[in-house]
């Protein structure tokens, strides 16, 4: 490695040799330091300095992040001649991802463990999600680092897909405004972010290669749309380009992508840098208006001279790259020589994770008002994720944190008396599993810690907890993460094990009188149309953060309510969704396969669904589903009264009242869906256009929500004009609580088709 350094050193030491001027980089020079670099030390530049181990003797000439923040993902160059930092690059969704731990150094460097992707979403509250981002963004601040990888946008197209903790939806609507929102509080920090994966990275099978091959309609409307509300609402600094092949060729290499519709046709003006990839073609990515290439490694430098000299790369190109990474580098804190304290306010930001837990989980069933618990005293808590409680997904999703605060220990804190026989089995049965697997090597830190197998549990301990305690609680819990797609036997579905406990304990505590309730600790979809009806009460509580079992409780008790709705559907099987026609590591059911046998591996996907992911194919088919988009019940109830549509200079305002009827405080989030006017393109029979949440309101207080939207949103992508296009005549405006239970309706008029057209790129390499 040393050699390596020497190398690196030798050619920036000769090439410079002979320059005499020593302009400094400001933030109003960037064109005279581009004309004063070398070929060299552009090269330089556009290549992550992830490839250099740093050590007391590089001099200051090879700048790097591991000295500044060790465990950082990525970092940019440092050219110290020209004045030119090294940036720090550094994960994820959930919170910042760094080493807690220094080689010589007796302190501790612990980030916040933020509740994922999917229950942030299921908030609807795009200004809480903006103050998790503010939160997140001094941590970044704070611990020298200068952009954080965040947030993950792609679409839940199948629950099956191992990273859609981090993801927001499966509707594009719903993703982008809660990662603008994201995106502005992490960026009034004064640190940047990188929207990913772009584009279309949907599942982790082959992520390297697998070709994602869809229709333009498709792309455009559903898997790019989050995309561009983003950029055009929040300015992200920078976006990641995805590993995989997007209709041929490898999103890193396609100019169509990068250039022509992200920049060109949004207005992009940040850096794009790839997914942490090794060699590929850099000229074709440079060409693509791919600028960084994440980590780095020496071969890509060599790469980039080498196609520069022989012609293949022209240096204009390269100099277009170049000059983008100079401008966002006079952004950064690194170029401000920012003085970070490494000391940002853990528990302040604890407090946020705590609270904002709660507005993102999902009241899934509540019969009888068995939540929340007003009169129970003492419970009997099942499930070893009670004991071994999850707050966040693996790989580059997770957060290096100080504690997780399990079940025990928030319904300790809520003034619950927990069973102690029952515990004791499970906390000797987690030691146990511990021992095993301390004597197993560690796939390391990146990756995290696996979910214990659930324990089977008698039935004469059951019969004796539901004798002794006033109510049960069961915890389901499931990890998922970046590099491998979940499973649908015993992940997707109930385990023998689950099934076997939640039918004893409930078969148990029902013949005893007592309620039984459910807490879903997972980042994504599993299935619960055939157990839902057992138990009394589901508490969708996804991986909440670090103060998840405080979080839970304050739910489960009434100190807090929840007021989350699902961002995505609940299938009652997997084969119900077309998706699954195409995804790995489905059991396919006849006529939508090739009869009993799992998807081969492929080196493509093809999206033949079209735009009908999710709701949008369920809501038009009328199939069933366990739970429909949107969906999340309340402690109290809201009416929703004096629907009011208005036509405004370049769209239409809807409004809506919401009174709390029942006897308890809570908020309501209302969710717009339009239906287009018949004819022309075909459509679904409803799309979310806007959402809005209430302030917290008392029994029988009321407030009105006004939510705006303009012609374009109302658009729908023509393949065969290459347009958006907003059609001409009556919408529907329908105001939902759910997608399915739409509450009060009114109509808009438009007179005359609207049209923006777009360019022809993106087709599909292959029939669909």
């Amino acid at each position: 490695m040393k050699k390596t350094i020497l190398t690196a050193c030798a050619i920036l030491v000769g090439s410079t040799s002979t320059l005499t001027a020593q302009v400094k980089l400001q933030a109003n020079n960037v064109d005279e330091i581009l004309k004063a670099m070398t070929l060299e030390e552009k090269a330089m530049l556009v290549v992550g300095g992830n490839r250099l181990i740093e050590s007391s003797s590089d001099n200051g000439m090879i700048g790097g992040h591991a000295q500044r923040v060790p465990g950082a993902a990525g970092a940019t160059q440092a050219i110290p001649r020209l004045g030119i930092p090294s940036t720090v690059l550094t994960d994820g969704p959930a919170g910042v991802r760094i080493s807690p731990k220094r080689d010589n150094d007796t302190n501790t460097y612990f980030c916040t463990g933020f509740p994922v992707g999917t229950a942030l979403a299921c908030t609807w509250n795009t200004k809480l999600v903006e103050e998790v981002g503010k939160c997140i963004g001094n941590e970044v601040l704070e611990y020298g680092c200068d952009v954080l990888l965040a947030p993950g946008m792609n679409i839940h197209r199948s629950p099956l897909c191992g990273r859609n903790f981090e993801y927001y939806s499966e509707d594009p609507f719903v993703t982008g405004k809660i990662a603008a929102a994201y995106v502005k509080g992490i960026q009034s920090q004064g640190v940047g972010t990188s929207i990913k994966h772009f584009a279309a990275n949907s599942q982790e099978t082959n992520r390297m290669g697998v070709d994602e091959v869809m229709s333009q309609r498709a792309l455009r409307e559903i898997y790019l749309k989050g995309f561009e509300i983003a950029v055009r609402e929040a300015a992200p600094w920078t976006v990641m380009s995805s590993y995989n092949r997007l209709n041929g060729p490898f999103t890193q290499e396609n100019r169509e992508l990068l250039t022509t519709i992200l920049r060109d046709e949004w207005g992009f003006d940040g850096i794009v840098m790839t997914d942490w990839t090794g060699l590929r073609n850099t000229a074709a990515q440079i060409q693509a208006g791919n600028d960084l290439m994440e980590p780095g490694n020496d071969a890509q430098i060599k790469d980039i001279i080498e196609k520069v000299k022989s012609g293949v790369l022209a240096e204009a190109d390269l100099d277009i790259c170049v000059k983008r990474i100079l401008q966002y580098l006079v952004k950064t804190p690194a170029f401000r020589a920012y003085k970070y304290s490494n000391k940002p306010d853990l528990k302040g930001h604890a407090e946020v994770t705590r609270r904002c837990a709660t507005e993102g989980m999902v009241l899934l069933k509540n019969e009888g008002q068995t939540l929340p618990m007003d009169n129970t005293k003492t419970v009997s808590v099942f499930g070893i994720t009670s004991y071994d409680f999850i707050a966040g997904g693996t790989g580059s999703g997770d957060v290096n944190k100080a504690y997780t605060i399990d079940m025990m220990q928030g319904l300790t804190e809520a003034g619950l008396k927990v069973n102690t026989k029952l515990a004791d089995i499970y906390q000797s049965y987690k030691a146990y599993q511990s021992s095993l697997s301390a004597a197993v090597p560690s796939r390391g830190w990146f990756w995290g810690k696996a979910v214990l197998p659930e324990v089977a549990v008698s039935r004469p301990i059951i019969d004796a907890q539901a004798q002794e305690s006033d109510l049960a609680i069961i915890t389901l819990g499931r990890q998922a993460g970046e590099g491998a797609d979940r499973q649908e036997n015993g992940d997707f579905t109930l385990t023998d094990v689950e099934r076997q406990l939640i039918t004893d304990v409930c078969n148990a505590f029902h013949l005893a009188n007592k309620p039984v309730v459910v807490v879903l600790n997972m980042g994504n979809v599993i299935e619960t149309a055939s157990w839902k009806s057992m138990p009394d009460a589901i508490l969708l509580a996804w991986q909440p953060g670090q103060e998840g079992g405080y979080s839970v409780a304050d739910v489960l008790t009434g100190k807090a309510y929840p007021s989350g709705k699902l961002t995505m559907t609940w299938p009652n099987n997997l084969v119900d969704l077309p998706s699954s026609a195409s995804f790995p590591n489905v059991r396919q059911a006849a006529p939508r396969s090739r009869g009993n046998n799992k998807v081969e591996f492929r080196d493509y996907t093809k999206h033949l669904e079209g735009i009908n992911v999710g709701y949008r194919y369920f809501t038009t088919a009328q199939e069933s589903v366990s739970y429909p988009f949107g969906f999340g019940l309340s402690y109290t109830s809201f009416s929703y009264s004096k629907p009011v549509v208005k036509a405004t200079k370049d769209g239409l305002t809807a409004s809506i009242t919401i009174t709390n009827t029942g006897k308890r405080a809570g908020k309501e989030v209302v969710e717009l869906y339009v239906s287009a006017p018949a004819g022309g393109l075909e459509k679904p029979a409803r799309e979310l256009k806007a959402f809005a949440k209430t302030r917290e309101l008392l029994p029988n207080q009321s407030e009105t929500l006004t939510m705006s939207l303009s012609l374009y949103d109302l658009a729908s992508y023509n393949e065969g004009t290459q347009a958006w296009e907003t059609a001409a005549g009556r919408y529907t405006i329908g105001f939902g609580a759910n997608v399915e239970d739409i509450r009060a309706t009114a109509s808009f008029n438009l007179s005359k088709q609207q049209t923006v057209k777009c360019h022809d790129v993106m087709k599909p390499n292959m029939p669909l």
